[in-house]
């Protein structure tokens, strides 16, 4: 036990100490940020306003066709029609022209066959859906005004059924689209932060474990520990490492969270009543999202989720990295691992991809048996927390998964002892079971 611990020491002080550890470590959440950022302005560098030139014959359309950020709507005499469809061509800042014919005794669905647009360049496929929509919103409402409806009547026709719900057994906590939203996005975020460490990590356990082999310092390492015991500290010292930098995240964003929900509400407190604080509230509806978003995740059982999380990212990589361990040791060379590693990542991969169906039914069956299973519930568990499961599933699947986990780590350990010592020797599939069986 004390070697394991001085293995573990060390690997831990080694990692921890690196400069580039601490720079992730603390940038990160900053880098993610800055990422989202710069993919949200490469969206926003690419859009661009299309003007159409527009012939309305049926005259319905003038006055309602209104323009926006991405299209602008130009309205011209019929009777430049021929003029502007055979000079479109060579125009300059001119998309399109859109012909509109006449409206004849109501027939709305000839006016849809005989509009046309036409346009000198290729336009996006979003664009086009917009002008689409913007013309079969003119003609809905034009319809429903032959009825003999009233404005007023189509905006309440179009206004949507707005269901509170209340979950009688969470306290009749009311559960609002925005809270669904939140937890689907924490679910995800919580899962797929779970599935790329323990792949990146277990890795890391892989490549320790092959050069040390390669480079033969594990024959001097052996003479003086058990293979168990390098192969448990290398483990645990990976381990820490990776509970460090969650602690530190977990930290900067529950500190991020206070920080949103009382300086929001600072601020709001600030704005001045009357017709004024009306116009600055829409302002800042922004900051007000934000301090909803701030209230939703901390009357969340967080104290539960980083539990659950913790104690399923540490099982589950203990579980995967013995794996990874036993792969490392068996094989000579990186490009050797590949027919192993598939045994590693394909159950991970089956766990995230199945919790996707998590975020639309999380007490379905698929769910539960996913969080459950030992290969899948370190993935799995973690999508389904955010939402609420009952205290007996938790901890069946944590009993499973540290029976599991003992049960690879015994396994690894038996490849480990023969396979790390071997050289010269392409260990396949049935070699290897003879290790575990010996």
């Amino acid at each position: 036990m004390k070697n394991i611990f001085l293995i573990t020491k060390r690997e831990y002080l080694t990692q921890v100490k690196k400069k580039s550890f601490v720079i992730l470590t603390l940038l990160a959440p900053v880098l993610m940020i800055a990422f989202a950022a710069f993919i949200t302005f490469l969206f926003k560098a690419n859009e661009s306003t299309s003007t159409f030139n527009v012939i309305d014959k049926s005259g319905l359309f003038v006055g309602n066709l209104k323009s926006d950020q991405s299209i602008k709507y130009v309205f011209v005499p019929r009777e430049n029609e021929k003029a502007l469809t055979s000079t479109l061509k060579d125009m300059d800042g001119i998309e399109g022209l859109l012909i509109i014919p006449e409206l004849k005794d109501n027939n709305f669905d000839e006016l849809e066959k005989n509009s046309k647009l036409l346009i000198n360049k290729k336009i996006g496929f979003e664009t086009k859906m917009s002008v689409v929509a913007d013309l079969s919103r003119i003609v809905k409402q034009e319809k429903i005004k032959k009825l003999g409806i009233s404005e007023d009547q189509i905006i309440s026709l179009d206004k949507n059924f707005d269901l509170n719900t209340q979950n009688v057994v969470d306290n009749n906590k009311a559960d609002s689209d925005l809270d669904f939203g939140i937890k689907s996005g924490l679910s995800m975020v919580l899962m797929y932060a779970v599935f790329m460490f323990i792949i990146i990590y277990g890795v890391r356990v892989m490549r320790s474990v092959l050069e040390e082999k390669n480079n033969r310092v594990v024959e001097i390492i052996i003479s003086s520990v058990k293979p168990f015991e390098l192969m448990m500290g290398k483990i645990l010292g990976v381990t820490l490492v990776a509970l460090t930098q969650f602690s530190i995240w977990i930290t900067m964003s529950v500190l991020g969270a206070i920080f949103l929900n009382t300086g929001f509400s600072a601020m709001q407190k600030q704005i001045p009543g009357g017709e004024q604080s009306e116009e600055m509230i829409e302002k800042f509806d922004i900051q007000q999202t934000a301090s909803e978003v701030s209230h939703i995740l901390l009357d969340m059982n967080y104290p539960l989720i980083i539990f659950v999380f913790i104690i399923f990212f540490l099982l589950g990589y203990i579980f995967y990295s013995s794996m990874y361990a036993a792969i490392g040791s068996a094989v000579d060379n990186e490009t050797e691992t590949q027919q192993f590693t598939l045994f590693a990542i394909i159950p991970l991969m089956i766990g995230m991809y199945g919790s996707f169906t998590i975020m639309n039914n999380p007490e379905g069956p698929l769910g539960f048996w996913l969080s459950i299973i030992p290969f899948t519930s370190p993935v799995a568990m973690i999508a389904r927390i955010p939402f609420g499961v009952p205290g007996w599933q938790i901890a069946l699947s944590i009993f499973l998964l540290v029976i599991s986990t003992l049960l690879m780590i015994y396994i690894a350990a038996k490849v480990y002892r023969v396979g790390i010592l071997m050289y010269g020797n392409k260990a396949s599939a049935k070699e290897i079971w003879k290790w575990i069986r010996s």
